[in-house]
């Protein structure tokens, strides 16, 4: 199943003394750029996010949010030993500076070791970090199977729009091609008649030069090869359609080919209903082109 580049998705959750939500979004680009907005404090998670996105997606601008908040709880509060340890070390060393330049500190009181970031916490940690994090997780999966659901979506739908436009391609190359036949014999007796006239003028003709200027005349203006190669390309975007896996970079080269050889056909044409015929295929083609820049 073929994805869209365009997809959304929002979620709610909580743990404990946390809620969160998520939004996560993402656009057309040529490879695959993540955009993670997710508190610092949380520490590992982003990485983790990352990875997960790298392996579901392949191609899109992806732009993730995550919004966290936390209840104070009453009668929770906990001391940090590490952190304290920290800080009643740094306490000893500027003590024993300030003594070595004869300056004398007043005492410290538990009350102030206490005002120091990181001693006193209102939760358990580290610990309650990683249970966090492991929960996030487990939402973020569910967040990112609804994402891909519509992704794979709008994909279906992108599918039903290529095929579409590669319906209009083979009908106007079929259109195309009847009035290639229906012009050859009118083209045919013109060429003629102007030979005739060149011929019973009293200019020199050069046999061989006649020869090459003739043949260049048929060579342009013959559209059988573009409206082969149309034909080849319908077939060809169609197939990749059909397989599985990202097609999108691939349809994007066709869609090029498509327009090289629309516009060869309008060049060629010496006819006005072929050219309107030419010109309808450019605008379908770049309706396509539109479409097929949106498919991962």
């Amino acid at each position: 199943m073929h994805h869209s580049m365009t997809g959304f998705a929002a979620a709610q959750g909580g743990s404990g003394a946390h809620s969160w939500s998520w939004d996560l979004r993402s656009v057309n680009a040529k490879g695959l750029d993540l955009r993670l907005r997710v508190p610092d404090w949380l520490t590992g998670l982003e990485a983790q996010l990352k990875a997960r996105l790298t392996r579901a997606l392949s191609r899109g601008s992806v732009t993730l949010n995550l919004r966290i908040t936390r209840e104070e709880q009453a009668g929770r509060l906990t001391v940090n030993t590490a952190a304290l340890d920290e800080v009643l070390a740094a306490l000893v060393t500027v003590e024993e500076r300030a003594m070595m330049q004869g300056i004398s500190l007043a005492p410290s009181r538990a009350a102030d070791l206490l005002t120091q970031r990181g001693v006193l916490e209102t939760g358990g940690g580290e610990d309650d970090i990683d249970r966090l994090n492991a929960d996030l997780l487990k939402d973020f999966d569910r967040l990112v199977t609804a994402f891909l659901a519509m992704r794979e979506s709008e994909g279906r739908a992108l599918v039903a729009l290529l095929n579409g436009h590669f319906d209009r391609i083979e009908s106007l190359v079929t259109q195309a091609a009847a009035v290639v036949d229906a012009r050859r014999d009118a083209m045919a007796k013109t060429l003629k008649a102007q030979l005739a006239r060149v011929l019973e003028s009293d200019i020199k003709v050069d046999p061989q030069r006649l020869a090459q200027e003739l043949a260049l005349i048929a060579v342009k203006a013959d559209v059988t090869e573009e409206l082969d190669r149309l034909t080849a390309h319908v077939a060809a975007a169609r197939d990749l359609l059909a397989g599985t896996g990202p097609a999108g970079r691939k349809l994007d080269f066709l869609a090029q080919e498509f327009n090289r050889e629309a516009n060869t056909l309008c060049s060629k044409s010496q006819n006005a209903e072929l050219t309107a015929i030419g010109l309808e295929l450019k605008a379908v083609i770049e309706q396509m082109r539109e479409q097929v820049q949106n498919l991962e």
